[in-house]
């Protein structure tokens, strides 16, 4: 699958630009803030429904403007898709395919997979444990569409069981029965979140392993561990053993919500022991490890967005990563980078075919 042609309409400082691609490697070179982050993640929103970056579709939109549309052309087993999607100021998206809207945004993920690697990925380090279970879930809902569907509904479930606790407590009663309609919806499709989660992980670990010890020539071990109560107890047992925290908390306390992604590096957290260099090589393996994973059940390559993924790596580490994107294990790849020298030096240990582009205020100039 590839990505043939793009066009962007006031898409964050990006107005009007129509752009045709190479079915192998696409280069965006120059400064910061011109918007080579901003093509990237345009190419992801058209997979996605949403920006990377971005929570807020209004947020997409020109400054200076009441819209923006995305279209993308794409060869995809043999066959032409054409993907739209417009965004009007207070209004809902319009997303379709091959010109037929869809009914639910839902119904997309998955069709255009998509690996992204980006500076913003330091956050599953960085940040809480919600970052970490959202990068589960992205990467998981890409191939099994039920597991987004359970997703989306335990949640609506969470939401529900959480108001109906605020509910007992503001009117000082407590109703054991209603509480247990919601326990069972949560206990199944929590304990079907639960499994997928954890196949997931199991497969994953190796192959993140492999991609780790490549850029790192084999001198550091990393380990990705899945936290989760469910791995001692069902979660049926969970909510029956938390009912009187809940009640005193006025929300759920147990679940597949409050999962975990343990990130180490020789046997220590590598949020307080990695060096800046550490921890994004440890990101890159991590996405590089997703893009075999997703490739082998789609069975056909996912496009591999590289956002700055040179900056606070040493030499060695980029001339393996060099190495690695330069194999014909991987498809279509777009990579962004402000140092010429970084994409010259990809461009000239290959010999597939590449387009360069150099994009300043939005536009591209050569």
């Amino acid at each position: 699958m590839h990505l043939e042609k793009l066009s962007l309409l006031n898409y964050k400082n990006i107005l009007d630009l129509e752009l045709n691609f190479s079915p192998k490697i696409n280069c965006f070179i120059g400064n910061n803030g011109m918007g080579k982050t901003n093509l990237l993640d345009a190419v992801y929103y058209l997979s996605f429904c949403k920006s990377y970056f971005s929570v807020s579709d209004q947020q997409n939109i020109n400054h200076n403007e009441q819209f923006m549309v995305l279209e993308g052309t794409y060869r995809r087993k043999e066959l032409n898709e054409l993907v739209y999607c417009g965004v009007k100021r207070g209004q809902k998206k319009n997303f379709k395919r091959n010109k037929k809207e869809y009914k639910k945004l839902s119904e997309h993920i998955g069709l255009l997979p998509i690996v992204m690697v980006s500076p913003a990925d330091a956050s599953l380090i960085t940040d809480g444990s919600e970052e970490r279970r959202r990068y589960m879930d992205s990467v998981i809902s890409q191939y099994d569409r039920k597991y987004l569907e359970d997703l989306i509904r335990y949640n609506r479930v969470l939401q529900q069981r959480n108001k109906l606790l605020k509910d007992f407590a503001s009117g000082s009663r407590f109703d054991e029965d209603t509480l247990s309609i919601w326990d069972e919806q949560m206990i199944v499709l929590g304990t079907s979140i639960y499994e997928k989660r954890k196949d997931f992980l199991n497969k994953l670990m190796p192959v993140f392993q492999e991609y780790y010890q490549m850029i790192s020539l084999g001198n550091e071990t990393v380990n990705l561990d899945y936290k989760s109560l469910l791995h001692e107890n069902s979660l049926r047992d969970l909510l029956i053993n938390a009912r009187w925290k809940d009640q005193v908390t006025q929300y759920t306390t147990v679940g597949i919500h409050k999962d975990d992604l343990e990130l180490t590096l020789g046997g220590y957290p590598i949020k307080k022991m990695g060096s800046q260099g550490q921890q994004k090589t440890y990101l890159i393996a991590l996405k590089l490890a997703q893009f075999d994973f997703i490739k082998q059940i789609a069975g056909f390559n996912p496009i591999l967005l590289l956002d700055d993924i040179f900056d606070k790596l040493d030499s060695q580490r980029v001339e393996q990563i060099v190495k690695l994107v330069s194999e014909d294990r991987f498809g279509q790849i777009f990579i962004s980078d402000t140092n010429r020298d970084h994409l010259n030096e990809i461009l000239s240990g290959m010999e597939q075919e590449y387009q360069l582009f150099v994009i300043d205020k939005g536009a591209i100039v050569s």
